[in-house]
């Protein structure tokens, strides 16, 4: 791997965040970022991991007020796979699997001299989290799944199949809005258009002032039904009962069922569970009450850190 690259930039407040680039062992330039704590307090470090289109922008808001928190301000690191957000596109898709991905982010870790973090995993990333805890236990110290477990229900996984790699272009930031809105508005139903237009702004990448795709479609290749359901879990969700574990649930989720959060609490008999009323897959992770329960569990669990 090759030396990173750091910058830095703003993006909707002033509160700046480096941008780091770096090279993976097999050679692709991928894009990450730091928010750096605002004060120096040796407290856990955070790593995100997006949803299977995502990216780190998805995480800017959370980022933002954890690395700025009153009593225990963090640095919090975010990821975008390869082929999504502003990394580098794999020339081959089956690459686009979980356990590359959890390489790139070791990769990113080494790079970043990160141990023990505090993984937060949205969807796809949670997957990652689980399989990384059970391969490089010493990588992970505390996890959020959000809206994600070991058991992933058929529903949400065909309504994401249909959408992924098949979203319209849109034309203007508007009409972003408009589509994010479609795609979404049943399980998010309080939220305003502008909210939509704002949320568009982390499903696309900017191009010359327009929207223009954010992932490689070739990235739906990896998300194939027509196998049946996916595979449980247990076994890798198993390698999290040494260490602190929160699941946080969308009430109106597809992808996540209560049924299976009571599953989760049997098997890791600490688990925290956090509700996100209105909202579906996956949580925004933008209200305040959900990310006051995210900063006190991290804060919680800062006495376990055998970090710097």
């Amino acid at each position: 791997m090759q030396a990173m690259e750091i910058s830095k930039t703003d993006l909707l407040t002033p509160h700046p965040f480096e941008e780091i680039r770096f090279t993976t062992r097999d050679g692709l330039r991928l894009y990450g970022r730091r928010y750096r704590a605002s004060l120096e307090a040796g407290r856990r470090p955070v790593l995100c991991l997006a949803g299977l289109t995502r990216n780190s922008r998805d995480f800017h808001v959370m980022a933002e007020a954890l690395a700025s928190h009153p009593h225990s301000p963090r640095d919090v690191y975010t990821l975008d796979a390869r082929g999504r957000g502003m990394s580098e596109h794999d020339t081959d898709w089956r690459n686009y699997a979980v356990p590359v991905e959890m390489l790139d982010a070791i990769d990113f870790m080494t790079r970043c001299e990160l141990s023990d973090v505090a993984v937060v995993g949205t969807s796809r990333g949670g997957l990652v989290a689980m399989v990384m805890a059970a391969a490089q236990p010493s990588t992970i110290g505390a996890v959020v799944l959000n809206d994600i477990g070991p058991v992933i229900e058929m529903d949400g996984l065909l309504r994401i199949a249909g959408y992924v790699g098949r979203t319209p272009l849109p034309s203007s930031w508007d009409h972003a809005g408009k589509i994010a809105q479609e795609l979404n508005a049943r399980h998010f139903p309080n939220i305003s258009d502008e909210g939509w237009r704002e949320i568009s702004r982390q499903w696309f990448n900017e191009k010359n002032g327009r929207p223009v795709a954010s992932y490689d479609p070739k990235v739906s290749r990896s998300l194939s039904v027509l196998d049946g359901s996916m595979p449980a879990l247990w076994a890798q969700f198993g390698a999290l009962r040494r260490i602190p574990a929160m699941v946080i649930r969308g009430a109106n989720s597809d992808l996540l069922s209560e049924k299976t959060v009571s599953q989760m609490a049997e098997r890791h008999p600490n688990l925290v569970s956090h509700v996100v009323p209105d909202e579906g897959h996956a949580p925004l992770l933008q209200d305040a009450p959900t990310l006051e329960a995210i900063g006190a569990f991290l804060a919680r669990e800062d006495v376990t850190y055998h970090g710097a």
